[in-house]
This record gives C-alpha cells, structure tokens and sequence, in this order.
C-alpha cells in the first residue's frame, strides 16, 4: 500500500511525496489520518540536522502529533476497528526513515501504540502528546496546592504545563519573549520577560521553576528567583547543562530533569482534557491542508503569530 506523506529529504527541506507501507501484522493496525500537528520544537531541530536521535537518517517522515481512524486490524487487534485514536508515529515505511513518521495520510503501528481518544475532539486529541509531556514535567515538579510556581516559555509545552499547575492548586506566573504567545496564558500572572537587574539578592519568590524554553540563558538570571530549597525542572530540551553555581549554591535548589513522558502519562493527559481539567483547543492558531506541508512547516516554524499549527488531511 502507498500513502501521502511528509518527507524531510534533507536539511531545511520539506516534500509531500508517495510512500511504501509494509503490510499489516497481527497485532498491527492501519490508521486514516484526520489531522496532525507540527511540534515546532522537535522539527525544528530535524530541519536543522541536528536531532539527537539514531532515527536521524536523511530521507525521514516527520512527526508524532496524529489523530486518526482505525480502518483495518491484524488478526489480534481486531477490537480496535473503527475507533478513533491518537498515534505517536507511523511504525510500517518501506524504504523511508521515521522520525517519528506521524505525518501522514495512512499509518501502520502496532495496537500497543494507539490511544483511544472517543472522549475527545480531533483537535483535542492532537495535543496528546504535548500534554502528556507537560504533565509529567509538573509531576517531576512535585506540585503542592498553593505553591509558587514560575514557568519560563509559553509555547505549547510551557502554556500546557501552567495549566496542569494550576489545576493542581498551584499559584501560576509565566513569561516569554514572544508577546504573541502570551495572550493566550490562563496564568495567574505574567511577568516580565527581561530578567531580573543585578543588585543584591532578594528573598526568593517561586517554590518551583519549570523551563520550558530549552535555552540555559533563560533560566541563569530567574534562578535566585526561586525560593531556599526550591526545585527547578528542566521540561525542555538542552545540548548541554551550563548554569552558574552560585545562585544554586545560595539557593540550595534541586535541579530535576523531565523527559517526554512516562507510561501511562497519555491516558491520564487523554482524561484531564475530556474532563475539563485543561483546555487545549484555543491553542490551535493556525491550520492548513496536509497538500501545502511546505507551507505550513515554514510558518509553525518561522512565524511567531503561530502558537499551534494543524494539518487536514
């Protein structure tokens, strides 16, 4: 079987091509996509070459944001038929690279990577994985009700993570250097996003740090921000650690770092959202047709008005 789907051929290249899909196993299902969404900080390290990931072979299909139907089931998955469900990346290409292979028109994957999303809009849906993300970062975070907490970046992830903080009682403030994204907080403050002016150190004011921008330089000057025996988690992605050891010697903070997501994190994101714990669908900005692919990578990637952007396929 062949299938549409978005092909990164090269370093700062973005295709729509044909595809090979291996034929169905027993445990695997085949998935239509409805939509998919482009996670602006993993591709953007993709189209940049520099994706710290084995998967990173030139010519790869991007993506693990897809929301779709079971059309057909190997013989042991039959009980998936017709549902509908979120996948994190095509497991079936022939010939092709997946890193992680979301963005397409037909996806194989084995039934143990599917989630069941009936509770849940298409657009609701495509943001599993993001929330799953955030919500393990607020539990490494350790979040008590009535905390302090600063979150740093309002990008998905970081507008995600606030969210579940405040559902969790914790009191909210967050910034970025992007105006744009801020308008779509539901914080309990916004700060600004220049950092503190160097004078003597003052108490501390957050309990709990949680980076979301995946940049060292946002996080050096708000750590004295942070209060005596303050934790601060690392929710983005880094290529090294370079903090100044003073301010965490002062501090005696606890640095914690959060991967994506741990098991069973997409399930729980999957029932905050039905249950209205969270709310995600106003954070889609911008949606295109997966036929201009090109077109929608270059503004979710270069436009800073495109907090989310979603793809109709």
């Amino acid at each position: 079987m062949h299938t549409r789907a978005v092909v990164v051929p090269a370093a700062g290249k973005v295709e729509l091509r044909e595809v090979e899909l291996k034929p169905l196993g027993p445990d695997d299902v085949l998935v239509q996509t409805h939509l998919t969404s482009i996670s602006a900080g993993t591709e953007r390290m993709l189209l940049r070459g520099v994706m710290p990931h084995p998967m990173l072979q030139f010519p790869v299909v991007p993506g693990y944001e897809t929301v779709g139907q079971v059309i057909d089931a190997g013989e042991h998955a039959r009980a998936w038929l017709g549902k509908r469900v979120y996948v994190g990346g095509n497991y079936g290409f022939v010939g092709i690279n997946a890193a992680f292979g979301g963005q397409s028109a037909y996806i194989v994957a084995p039934q143990s990577h599917v989630t069941d999303i009936e509770r849940l809009s298409d657009e609701e849906g495509v943001f599993l994985a993001l929330a799953a993300t955030a919500l393990h970062g607020v539990d490494v975070a350790r979040l008590q009700p009535g905390m302090r907490v600063l979150v740093l970046g309002q990008g998905v992830v970081g507008q995600l993570a606030a969210r579940f903080a405040k559902a969790r009682g914790a009191h909210v403030s967050v910034t970025d250097k992007i105006a744009e994204r801020l308008r779509f907080s539901t914080a309990d403050e916004i700060v600004s996003p220049e950092p503190p002016p160097p004078g003597p150190p003052a108490p501390g004011i957050y309990d709990v740090l949680i980076d979301a921008t995946g940049k060292m330089e946002a996080i050096a000057p708000r750590l004295m921000s942070v209060k005596a025996g303050g934790r601060v988690v690392l929710l983005g992605y880094y290529e090294k650690i370079d903090l100044p050891y003073m301010p965490a010697f002062l501090r005696e903070l606890t640095f914690a770092v959060s991967k994506e997501w741990a098991p069973g994190d997409l399930v729980r994101a999957r029932d905050a959202i039905a249950e209205g714990q969270i709310e995600v669908r106003s954070l889609i900005t911008h949606r295109l047709p997966a036929s201009e692919a090109a077109r929608a990578f270059d503004v979710a990637l270069n436009h800073p008005e495109c907090l989310k952007m979603v793809m109709e396929w």
